[in-house]
């Protein structure tokens, strides 16, 4: 199994409104960045996109520790999926789990590998969650075609 550092963020102009995602995977002094964006979705969606296709990326079993800034992302695959799925996808108060699609193809990603979910403050000087946050918005921008010269 390979080590692998992956960082990740999403970012939404209004919520919900214009998003984007990013991820930054790093491995034996190699990088990759992933991109992408939605014209109207939400930042739990787009946190939730990163995460996925970083994972899915991953063309082989891997050791994982994945930062993010998104404690829903975070705390939702840590603590609260397990519930979810015996629960038929029901929160506590009976409600179906927003982003259950989003939510499903994460649990199917991370099973492929070992991950470490780790939660880090956003917008708080770190610089790989700086670097992504940067790379989410980007991704906005280009969609939106802000990016001219």
């Amino acid at each position: 199994m390979g080590d692998v550092e992956i960082y990740t963020d999403g970012a939404c102009r209004g919520n919900p409104g214009p998003g984007g995602w990013a991820a930054v995977l790093r491995s034996d002094g190699q990088e990759r960045i992933l991109q992408g964006s939605a014209t109207q979705t939400t930042n739990n969606r787009m946190e939730l996109t990163a995460a996925v296709c970083a994972l899915n990326a991953l063309t082989q079993p891997s050791h994982v520790i994945l930062y993010t800034d998104s404690e829903y992302v975070q705390r939702g695959i840590s603590e609260w999926l397990l519930t979810w799925k015996a629960r038929g996808w029901k929160t506590a108060n009976k409600k179906a789990v927003k982003n259950q699609d989003l939510w499903q193809q994460l649990d199917t990603a991370a099973d492929r590998h070992q991950v470490d979910w780790r939660w880090v403050r956003g917008h708080a000087g770190n610089a790989g969650n700086e670097y992504v946050d940067r790379l989410a918005n980007a991704a906005i921008d280009e969609m939106l075609g802000n990016n001219l010269p």
